[in-house]
């Protein structure tokens, strides 16, 4: 495999291979233990344990995480939805992170260029259920302008993975 240099854009964090290497299998089972990795990339678990650290102390690894399949927990429909403000001041969009944050039917928000000012994923149980986060939640809040709910009929790829 060719060497790899990778820089964190918004650290400078310098990754090399090894780095690379234990990302990608703690992005794969991050119940690996530092031993595992060590035997896989072939080094011993002292700087493994060092590299864990410091990409975790850096910010490169976020967070450990259990993926949930949404239809085994009663989330069978998937709602991507496209939302504009009415006003557009510093003051209305904090207000509506803020309100998006207490949501939690919405798990991903993003804002978005475009038509929209937003882009949201939404997980319900079914058709009702989304309707009444819709009616009752979504629209609800202050300076909410279009709504425009594509209600997914299959996922072809879902990843996690960011470095391959």
């Amino acid at each position: 495999m060719a060497k790899m240099n990778k820089t964190a854009e918004s650290t400078n964090i310098q990754l090399d291979e090894k780095d690379i290497e234990v990302l990608r299998l703690l992005q794969d089972n991050a119940r690996m233990t530092v031993k595992e990795i060590a035997e896989k990339i072939n080094l011993t678990s002292t700087p493994v344990h060092e590299r864990i650290k410091r990409l975790e102390e850096s910010g490169v690894i976020k967070q450990y995480a259990a993926l949930v399949d949404p239809s085994k927990v009663g989330k069978g429909l998937t709602v991507i939805c496209y939302v504009s403000l009415k006003e557009h001041s510093k003051t209305a969009g904090t207000k509506f992170i803020t309100a998006i944050h207490s949501l939690n039917e919405i798990v991903e928000c993003y804002n978005i260029s475009g038509e929209f000012d937003f882009m949201l994923k939404v997980v319900s149980e079914n058709m009702e259920t989304y309707y009444d986060f819709h009616v009752n939640k979504l629209s609800q809040i202050e300076n909410m302008g279009q709504v425009q709910s594509v209600f997914v009929m299959g996922v072809i790829k879902q990843t996690h993975r960011l470095v391959y």
